[in-house]
């Protein structure tokens, strides 16, 4: 079952069939994510073939991991398998 922690913490967790995997990151349904643990964050980036994508910052216990979950909120056709899903990175370890 795919999992995602920080700060010895869950933030995500669904299973395997659930999940999409996108250029070797796991991207879980928002439903599976804790809401507790992201808050808006303001950065944005674009990528060619995904689109725009968004941030959150990953909190656990008061501490705040900037800018580490990325999701696309109108994801091009060419991934349209990965809107409302949420991505990790910046030190949340995700097995799978």
């Amino acid at each position: 079952m795919p999992t995602a922690t920080w700060n010895g913490a869950v933030i995500a967790q669904a299973a395997t069939a659930d999940v999409e995997v996108v250029e070797g990151n796991v991207y879980f349904p928002l439903s599976a994510v804790r809401p507790e643990c992201l808050t808006p964050s303001d950065k944005h980036t674009v990528c060619p073939w995904k689109g725009a994508a968004s941030y959150y910052n990953v909190v656990v216990d008061g501490q705040v991991n900037g800018d580490a979950a990325w999701f696309y909120p109108e994801p091009k056709e060419a991934a349209k398998q990965i809107a409302g899903y949420v991505a990790f990175w910046r030190g949340v370890q995700v097995v799978s």
